[in-house]
């Protein structure tokens, strides 16, 4: 099915349309997400998140871009919006316990299960990914589309709403920092 007769068909509150939709991008949704949060639980209620929002606002869609790239854009947008506010909770969860109120932590510590990963090597992809998560919010994210999802150049400029020269420089440094990270590591 071609992309025009999805829209039309969500844009009609279609059921088919729907489940088409989820079908077709669950999984490049679920797991941009993942690589961002690296944490399962949080990934699955992003994905729900985003095709709840897609669904609510396809008569917003201007089809200046694809389908997909708007759809990336979305889980993009909502993962590193979850991301900001867990560091906020963890600051000021730090600043609670300063002060002594409930002396809880209130950040949970990121679980580490991405899907695609064997299990002999998730030791070593779970210290990358936590190299990974240190970066720069945009150099995380075009590294992300980029090696995990496997984008072009084009794609991740479109989702960043950037222009590829600046993807090529945001991947660039991004290498250049994990090897600096990944040496710091070495014994």
């Amino acid at each position: 099915m071609n992309e025009q007769k999805l829209i039309y068909g969500l844009r009609n509150g279609e059921e088919w349309a729907f489940k088409e939709l989820v079908s077709r991008f669950q999984d490049n949704v679920f797991n941009t997400s993942m690589g961002l949060l690296q944490h399962y639980t949080d990934a699955e209620d992003i994905a729900q998140e985003v095709f709840i929002q897609v669904y609510r606002s396809i008569n917003s869609f201007k089809e200046a871009s694809s389908l997909s790239t708007w759809i990336y854009r979305i889980t993009v947008s909502k993962s590193l919006d979850l991301l900001r506010s867990k560091k906020r909770k963890k600051r000021f969860g730090f600043v609670s316990s300063l002060f002594g109120i409930d002396n809880q932590p209130i950040h949970e510590p990121i679980e580490f299960n991405h899907p695609g990963v064997l299990l002999d090597r998730r030791e070593n992809a779970a210290i990358l990914f936590s190299l990974v998560d240190e970066l720069p919010e945009n150099q995380r994210t075009a590294f992300l589309l980029n090696k995990v999802e496997e984008l072009s150049y084009r794609e991740i400029a479109a989702i960043m709403n950037t222009t590829e020269a600046a993807v090529d420089a945001l991947l660039q440094r991004a290498k250049q920092n994990l090897r600096k990270k990944i040496k710091k590591l070495a014994p």
